[in-house]
């Protein structure tokens, strides 16, 4: 961001704000007699440019708002944290971003910190609530610290909060059809932990898509939502026969991808791999990798506006709010080899 600009630059805002130089600078002195519809063209014309603003005329915060994610090295944790950031500031509130990283903060512990910093409220994305073997009393807890929430990620019934989450049932059965649409009729599931919603519901969606595809075999394997997880997962199940495999996260895609070349194999001449998150490096890889795209947007914003309602004293309805998948069709899938 550059600084305040000079006089010279006056006609650089004017023209992106479509109002007069004479109007620019009166926003820009603090003065009044400019409607409050023209002032907001004229500060977004400073953002745009890339100024900053001058004190007078930044906004004070509305309030902290906690956002408690996994980790930063999948990129469908920060591809949130940006959405969910870039809605939280447009309210008028800063968002204060909790990690949980191998060997730091818990998620109670990162949940303290924000407490006692005074947010708000706190957006939960792919947490303890996705965990089946975890404690729910953590956030009745919460709950009694007079801290409003929203989960993302993981549906639990024994949360009495507000939920959003993809249709990961959806996301498996599109990813099958897919495959068994291209001649395949072996096809594997690589997929997380059992214990983790996300997980058990993909391995339901899948299961269920098999049936209905008439002559499909398929097999499970549960490992870490990892590119090492994948690819692991992805060996025992071309060890089964398996000529398509679906994949519950990109990265375990991009495993299963390199464990289908160190076996000689090519994508998708032999292998066809799909995906789930759509990382905006998809379309970069070799091959290009086909994927389920979960609906970060539709999803972060969802849960910015649910949480505000909370905050605003307007309960929002204890219940999950799915958002639908999109299966995204690149270069990692093709004919089976016995169809090709």
């Amino acid at each position: 961001m550059t600084t305040l600009p000079t006089a010279a630059r006056l006609a650089d805002l004017a023209l992106q704000a479509n109002v007069s130089e004479a109007t620019v600078s009166r926003v820009l002195n603090g003065k009044s007699g400019v409607a409050a519809a023209t002032r907001q063209k004229v500060l977004a014309a400073l953002d745009v440019l890339g100024y900053e603003r001058p004190v007078r005329l930044r906004r004070r915060s509305a309030g902290l708002v906690g956002l408690v994610i996994p980790e930063l090295t999948n990129p469908i944790f920060p591809a949130f944290a940006q959405v969910i950031e870039q809605a939280l500031s447009g309210y008028g509130y800063t968002p204060v971003l909790g990690t949980q990283m191998p060997g730091g903060a818990t998620e109670d512990e990162l949940v303290d910190q924000l407490v006692e910093r005074g947010v708000t409220g706190i957006i939960f994305l792919s947490g303890l609530h996705a965990d089946l073997s975890a404690d729910p009393e953590r956030y009745a807890r919460l709950t009694g610290r007079g801290v409003p929430y929203v989960l993302i990620n993981g549906y639990n019934d024994r949360v009495q909060a507000p939920f959003v989450s993809p249709d990961d049932r959806a996301a498996a059965g599109m990813a099958v059809r897919h495959l068994a649409d291209l001649g395949h009729r072996r096809i594997g599931l690589a997929v997380g932990p059992a214990r983790f919603v996300p997980s058990l519901r993909k391995a339901e969606g899948f299961t269920a898509a098999l049936a209905s595809s008439g002559g499909v075999t398929g097999c499970v394997q549960h490992t870490l939502f990892t590119v090492e997880g994948g690819h692991a997962a992805a060996g025992a199940l071309l060890d089964e026969g398996c000529t398509g495999i679906v994949c519950g996260s990109d990265l375990m895609a991009l495993g299963a991808v390199r464990a289908a070349r160190q076996r000689g194999l090519s994508v998708p001449g032999s292998v066809s791999v799909v995906g789930y998150d759509d990382s905006q490096l998809n379309a970069f890889t070799d091959p290009p990798l086909t994927t389920v795209r979960q609906p970060v947007r539709a999803m972060a914003n969802a849960a910015v506006h649910a949480l505000l309602e909370e905050i605003g004293g307007n309960p929002v309805q204890r219940t999950e709010f799915v958002f639908q998948p999109e299966l995204v069709v690149r270069n990692s899938t093709g004919a089976a080899p016995d169809t090709a």
